[in-house]
């Protein structure tokens, strides 16, 4: 079984790459999360994944070309919005606050570089969720807990949030910012074995 170099710093990653029993090591890739002004929105998530890939290959070392890569991106799409990961406690105040009594779109895109074929493939999932109806004092009784820091939308599936999520349409992996389901079978496309 081969290392997987992960673009990503995610610790949510890394705890399912562990999951899997998938051997990987963390390379963050560098990158600015711009996206051309005309995509689609539904697009962003697997064209990010896709610039990570190609930021670590790009990263100098000639050795990247024999070795797999595999980067993600996880973005939330409300009312043909765009939210990424809140950049102040105040802006994730006003995501819940935007979220909350509605049903969101979680778009996670995952890219893989496979060595063998030197190409790239890559796939989106997409999850829906629901989120109750959240009073004020709910909302910054949540954000102290600081789960907001680095999330996709400013809260963590995973965590306390869970405590506001009336339902979720799709795999909680996938919220969490890496599918399993998607990431198996696009390992298994590639042929790639880590079933012994």
């Amino acid at each position: 079984m081969y290392p997987i170099i992960l673009a990503s710093s995610s610790p949510r990653r890394q705890e399912i790459l562990k999951l899997m029993n998938i051997p990987f090591v963390v390379n963050p890739a560098n990158i600015e999360e711009s996206y051309p002004s005309d995509m689609k929105c539904e697009k962003v998530a697997e064209y990010l994944a896709v610039k990570k890939v190609k930021a670590v290959m790009d990263s100098g070392s000639s050795e990247m070309e024999s070795t797999w890569i595999l980067g993600a991106d996880t973005i939330i799409i409300l009312d043909g919005k765009i939210y990424g990961q809140p950049k102040s406690q105040d802006e994730a105040y006003s995501f819940l606050q935007e979220f909350q009594g509605k049903v969101h779109k979680v778009m996670t895109g995952i890219a893989l570089y496979n060595p063998e074929s030197k190409k790239i493939v890559s796939k989106l999932c997409t999850s829906k969720v629901t989120f109750a109806q959240m009073s004020s004092e709910e909302i910054e009784w949540y954000l102290s807990t600081g789960e907001w820091h680095g999330a996709a939308g400013g809260y963590r599936i995973q965590g306390l949030a869970s405590c506001f999520i009336k339902t979720i349409s799709g795999t909680e992996t996938a919220v969490m910012g890496l599918p399993m389901f998607e990431l198996y079978d696009i390992l298994k496309s590639q042929n790639y074995s880590f079933i012994s």
